[in-house]
């Protein structure tokens, strides 16, 4: 035991020995986050460099680096990823001081120091700023050219961009410090926008007007580069040129005064070093100055070359420097993974030695506990075999059970919608006043059934739903109040004809909330449903509604009936339960069941009280609010359902038939059921023409040739299903226009929500009412004329026809025919059989088309864009009124003005002249 103990010891000391050797040090790393607004000119790259340079004698800060390529949005953008990103400091080179202040003042906030480098703002809070003075510069440039002209001259300015601080700082250093030398002229100032082309032009016709002018002050060197080329072609190589920057490299200031291209320049130094120093002084906490402002020396031929070798021999050691920091690093990572093997090898050492004599001790005890575990593991193997086997089964005959389980529940819609159809018509009031009182009351029977069945399959697809965990909560906000309310007003006709008191108490005028109308309407029907079946005549019902604590509302379905057994009490919310009323109602035993289930779903409470003979109390808790991924920020999609507790009124029919003309609409029912097909275009054929399909690819071939007014199309087809056919209209410009009305048993918003998406104008769920359809109908007829009647107005006004997305089939093929038409209108016997088939269509099929889309004829179109064509020629070109009319496809120049008058109200020629005189 004790050299156990000693084992272990040793092996916990060789594991920290380890685990001290692979320790990475302390996290001295510190960030520096750099953003610029542009990157690319030399001078900003002088900064960077400088920043770099310095940042060299500094391994242990890390720099992030963001350019924003001159654009400002971009610039805020890198700051918040920087600030993201948990930098220390912040340098900022900003171009646009206000666009960046949201920004600045989030690091600001943060309390992240901020380092303003080259331009100061005044308009966000700052820790500290470096960068030169403009003001001293333009000042200095001022004295130099005083001296170099003895203080008598004419000098010409070229300023940067405008409005740039900048460049407002410099020329009003410039122009201020000239007042002090009577005899110094500025004779023209030219804007060179920092570049060396753009002030060329400007700057030649200035100097052609001044060939005095013995100075040019250029606010950079890049604009004095520009400016000695101006000077080299013009052969005014006296004229002395001062620019700004003085950086070392090719092309900039030093080189160009070493070249004489130039008389001087003045550094402006980039600040990059000294803007390290400064973030450097504020990570350690050191004392620092808020501005500080860099000096600024004239470079010209008295000292370029001194500055030129100065700048060689920094790059020189700074190249040193970085290779001996390279050099440097990788002999610490050699030692560092040296020293890592070394202990590493230790430590598997004598983890083995100490593994080796525990295993050595360890392996004689579990021979034989692995023999005996062994033939344990076979057997429960064996079991677990066979227990996931029939798991497997079950679940698979589970599974086949409910497919058909819901598939049986889906199929009763169809026939429902053949029994309740026809017997919502006999029940109108025009048609049911030649019934007897006892075959009104046999098919009201026959409806409330029909319409009982239908609860019962909705909630059997409802119970599919919650057992597949496809059934998912979508709340809204909305007032628990109202919709309790509005539910309990729903019964009170089915109360009073029963003798019922039906109450409504909450405690509450309002009491707002999350909550998916839905969901919960399934729940409080249920229980209000209950109440009324098994309450007497003379009883009470009373819902009562009240504000509980954390945040919670309850209600309560309290009845005066018969009550619930004690022995039933416990399984009164299982499905398909069953127990014994003493009124011999008999329910599904699915309701309360599914309620519970909504319920919980809903992550609320759903609990009952009852006494055998006095009545029960059903008792619902809800949260008032729900998490965020039970909330919906699209627009409810409200499916209510009520009980059929009085007589529907149906609107009266319009005409027994409709005359089979080519006025009268056309309308293509495709139904693979037989009987729904026939009742659907039965209940059409009175008010249309009527064409039937089977099948989907029938339909749609059907609808591509005859491209009718609407069309009425079932859901689940076999081969191409209702949502396939839609999808293949919307995509085929000759048929993009024609409204569709969806038929279907799927009554999930989920699925009405993609029926909507592929392009169904309207979603009607079986079974459905035959005046709703007709109604539905009509309106989308309707709708549609109203539209033809506006883009008809529009070609009349000469106006574009809507602005519709690129995609559009209708906008596409409008864009098309018009083409065509302009293509062609030279050509005088145009015919429409000829655009009808450069369109790929027949004649008729043009017509019915162009018809339904832009609501006039091909013809009437043709000759409003020849029209409008000879309008444009009249108006934009000087050819004679006969010319045009050729030119637009008119052989009769007489044709052509009677044309144009009745189009217009006036002769070509007086168009014309009024044109000429409203232009005069």
């Amino acid at each position: 035991m004790r050299f156990s103990t000693l084992l272990v010891k040793c092996l916990l000391l060789s594991l920290a020995v380890f685990l001290t050797a692979c320790a990475p040090g302390p996290g001295t790393t510190q960030r520096i986050g750099f953003s610029q607004s542009v990157g690319q000119d030399g001078w900003r790259q002088a900064m960077l460099a400088g920043i770099k340079r310095e940042l060299t004698f500094h391994p242990e800060i890390q720099l992030l680096l963001r350019d924003a390529q001159g654009s400002s949005q971009q610039q805020q953008q890198h700051i918040q990823e920087l600030l993201q990103a948990g930098v220390d400091v912040l340098i900022v080179a900003p171009s646009e001081e206000a666009a960046l202040a949201p920004a600045l003042t989030e690091a600001h906030r943060r309390g992240i120091p901020v380092i303003l480098l080259d331009h100061r703002t005044s308009t966000v809070p700052y820790t500290a700023y470096v960068g030169g003075d403009n003001t001293t510069v333009g000042a200095s440039a001022a004295r130099y050219a005083a001296q170099l002209l003895h203080q008598r001259g004419q000098v010409v300015e070229i300023v940067g961009s405008s409005p740039s601080p900048v460049s407002e700082e410099r020329h009003q250093g410039f122009v201020q410090a000239l007042r002090a030398y009577p005899g110094m002229q500025v004779v023209g100032q030219v804007t060179g926008d920092w570049q060396p082309y753009s002030l060329q032009p400007d700057l030649t016709a200035l100097l052609q007007a001044h060939p005095q002018a013995q100075l040019i002050f250029a606010h950079s060197d890049l604009m004095a580069q520009g400016a000695s080329e101006v000077c080299r072609r013009l052969g005014m190589t006296h004229v002395r040129i001062i620019g700004v920057d003085g950086l070392a490299g090719p092309g900039n200031g030093m080189e160009m005064v070493q070249q004489g291209r130039s008389t001087a320049s003045l550094f402006y130094p980039p600040g990059g070093e000294e803007a390290v120093r400064v973030a450097l002084k504020l990570l350690r906490h050191q004392p620092f100055e808020r501005e500080n402002i860099l000096g600024s020396i004239v470079i010209d031929s008295t000292n370029v070359l001194t500055m030129l070798q100065q700048e060689a021999k920094l790059a020189s050691q700074q190249q040193g420097i970085e290779q001996q920091q390279l050099l440097l690093g990788t002999l610490q990572a050699t030692y560092a993974s040296q020293r890592t093997v070394l202990y590493g090898l230790l430590a598997t050492l004598l983890a083995a030695i100490v593994l080796g004599v525990s295993a050595w001790r360890a392996a004689r005890a579990n021979r034989q506990t692995n023999r005996q575990l062994s033939r344990q593991n076979e057997e429960i193997r064996a079991q677990r075999n066979q227990i996931a086997a029939m798991a497997e089964q079950a679940q698979a005959q589970n599974e086949a059970k409910l497919r058909f389980f819901t598939n049986f529940s889906h199929e009763l819609r169809t026939p429902l919608t053949l029994i309740l159809g026809p017997v919502e018509e006999l029940l109108r009031p025009d048609t049911s006043a030649a019934l007897l009182p006892a075959q009104r009351h046999d098919l009201g029977l026959v409806r409330r059934n029909t319409q009982r069945l239908l609860q019962l399959v909705n909630q059997l697809l409802d119970f599919r739903k919650m057992q597949g965990g496809k059934m998912a909560v979508q709340a809204h906000p909305d007032d628990f109040v109202a919709f309790v309310r509005e539910l309990v007003e729903t019964f009170e006709p089915a109360a009073r004809v029963q003798h019922l008191t039906l109450s409504f108490e909450p405690t509450e005028p309002t009491l707002p909330g999350w909550f998916d109308r839905n969901v919960l309407d399934k729940v409080f029907l249920n229980l209000l449903s209950n109440a009324l079946k098994y309450t007497p005549a003379g009883g009470r019902i009373s819902v009562a509604m009240q504000a509980l604590d954390h945040g919670r509302v309850q209600v309560q379905v309290t009845d005066t009936g018969c009550g619930i057994r004690a022995q039933d009490s416990p399984h009164i919310f299982e499905w398909f339960y069953q127990g014994e009323q003493a009124t011999g109602a008999k329910g599904s035993g699915m309701g309360l069941a599914l309620a519970q289930g909504l319920v919980r779903l809903h992550q609320g409470e759903l609990s009952c009280t009852s006494l055998p003979g006095q009545g029960s109390t059903f008792t619902v808790v809800l949260p008032r609010e729900l998490p965020a991924v039970l909330r919906s920020t699209a627009a409810p999609i409200v499916t209510i359902e009520r009980p059929a507790l009085e007589e529907p009124v149906l609107p009266s029919a319009e005409a027994d038939s409709a005359e089979a003309s080519e006025a009268t609409p056309l309308v293509v029912v495709i139904e693979d059921n037989p009987d729904v097909n026939d009742f659907v275009a039965r209940k059409l054929r009175p008010h249309y023409r009527v064409r039937t399909a089977a099948d989907g690819a029938a339909g749609l071939q059907l609808a591509t040739e005859l491209l009718p007014d609407l069309i009425v199309c079932d859901v689940m087809m076999p081969g191409l299903s209702g949502l396939e056919v839609v999808s293949r209209l919307r995509a085929d410009w000759r048929t993009s226009h024609i409204p569709v009305i969806l038929l279907t048993a799927r009554i999930a918003p989920e699925q009405q929500v993609e029926g909507v998406q592929v392009g169904a104008d309207l979603y009607l769920t079986k079974p459905f009412s035959p005046a709703l359809l007709l109604e539905s109908v009509r309106t989308l007829l309707a709708n549609r004329a109203y539209q033809r009647e506006h883009t008809r107005r529009q070609l009349l006004a000469d106006q574009p026809v809507g602005e519709a997305p690129a995609h559009d089939p209708n906008q596409q093929f409008i864009t098309d025919l018009t083409d065509i038409i302009e293509a062609h209108l030279t050509q005088t016997s145009l015919t429409v059989e000829e655009v009808a088939q450069q369109l790929h269509l027949t004649r008729t099929q043009l017509y019915r088309k162009v018809k339904a889309v832009l609501g006039t004829s091909v013809t009437d179109y043709l000759q409003h864009v020849r029209l409008r064509k000879a309008r444009e020629l009249l108006l934009n070109t000087p050819l004679t009124v006969t010319a045009v009319a050729y030119e637009v496809g008119y052989t009769s120049h007489s044709y052509f003005s009677s044309s144009f008058k009745a189009r217009y109200q006036v002769s070509p020629s007086e168009f014309r002249a009024q044109c000429l005189a409203s232009s005069a």
